[in-house]
């Protein structure tokens, strides 16, 4: 057997997601649940719904968090680390709140959350501290002991997450006809947000155009173009792109999006294109849909030769990140002495999220950051 790992003061993990549907009648509810308080009428909602429809009226990303969740805990008992992992979503089943009464019913006082999104923004880090606010609020309404709740530091430039996506790259360009290959662009993609919030991502010294969400999603494309480079000896072009716009059309996001990049590229007279979503952490709605489903059809109808490359998914590599980032949080908190692992020049992130860190457009409480209530 392992040695025993020790994740004191540590006693569970909490994987923390979107959630997805997982049939037809899930759909319209689930985006309900995603919309509430804006007012979206439920015939917009069934109109929206329809890329759910196309795929069975069911997401990937249930499914995935299941196997990610089999992968944690299967890393964790081949490295001795005796932690439990469980699981909630902010959108659907299983929910946070109900997740979290779990977690005191077992008698879990101090939490480490692991969100499925890499990087800093509003959507990506305050809202999930947001939510997680909220359904402590509940369980202390409840009269129930509340768990301590820290969140694990972005993982974006951890070699567990990059790797993965190295590979992914080089696959998909290996795939490539041999004509095309060393000829082929790649565009990086990740989700569209209002330039408004990338311009506030990150802590208050990061702020300014793009923010933190914008520049470490540069700092990771560099590195999985540099290691493309010294692996292939080819020094192909590349570009960080957007995709997965939604809203007002008068508010300014972020640009280009990936079909209009396409477009851009096959006028240029590019040969091909390998599409490397570095902004999600798994194969989920915006990336079956907004990349295999119509960007493709969009590079097929340019008759432009694409390939989409791998997200991390449940990757052992991913696991073993994460099982490293708990024992490094773990360790910190016990004042020793820690040696972040990251990748490229932006260094590790933050563990406890500043005042000011990716504010909210309406001010609400977030836990899991210097300014919580439940601190």
């Amino acid at each position: 057997m392992p040695d025993a790992l020790d994740a004191t003061p540590y006693d569970a993990l909490l994987l923390l997601s979107f959630g997805g549907p997982e049939g037809p009648d899930d759909v319209v509810p689930f985006l309900e649940n995603v919309t509430r308080g804006r007012g979206i009428p439920k015939e917009r909602l069934k109109e929206v719904g329809q890329h759910y429809f196309l795929f069975g009226g069911a997401s990937p990303i249930n499914d995935q968090n299941r196997a990610l969740l089999d992968a944690l805990r299967k890393d964790f008992a081949e490295h001795g680390l005796d932690l439990p992992v469980y699981w909630g979503n902010r959108n659907w089943a299983p929910y946070l709140t109900d997740t979290l009464r779990e977690t005191a019913a077992d008698g879990r006082r101090r939490i480490l959350v692991l969100a499925t999104s890499a990087y800093a923004s509003y959507s990506g880090c305050r809202q999930y501290r947001e939510n997680l606010a909220d359904s402590l609020a509940v369980l202390e309404s409840e009269g129930l002991e509340l768990p301590e709740v820290d969140k694990l530091r972005h993982y974006f430039n951890h070699p567990g997450f990059v790797q993965p996506m190295i590979d992914g790259v080089l696959e998909s360009l290996a795939d490539l006809p041999d004509d095309v290959r060393d000829g082929a662009h790649i565009a990086f993609t990740t989700h569209s947000i209002p330039t408004s919030a990338a311009d506030t991502s990150g802590r208050v010294e990061d702020h300014g155009e793009g923010g933190a969400y914008v520049e470490q999603h540069l700092d990771v494309a560099e590195l999985i173009a540099e290691a493309v480079r010294e692996h292939t000896g080819v020094d192909h072009p590349w570009r960080l792109v957007y995709q997965s716009r939604s809203g007002a059309p008068h508010i300014p996001w972020l640009e280009p999006d990936i079909c209009d990049h396409l477009e851009e590229l096959h006028g240029a007279g590019v040969p091909a294109v390998v599409m490397a979503p570095i902004g999600f952490v798994s194969d989920h709605m915006e990336v079956v849909y907004d990349l295999d489903t119509e960007a493709k059809a969009k590079a097929d109808e340019l008759g432009l030769p694409v390939r989409r490359s791998a997200t991390v998914g449940a990757d052992p590599r991913f696991a073993a990140a994460v099982r490293e980032l708990i024992l490094e949080r773990a360790a910190a908190e016990k004042g020793q002495e820690v040696t972040p692992c990251a990748l490229g020049t932006l260094g590790a992130s933050h563990n406890l999220c500043p005042v000011g860190c990716c504010p909210a457009r309406t001010p609400r409480p977030a836990a899991a950051g210097a300014d919580s209530p439940y601190a």
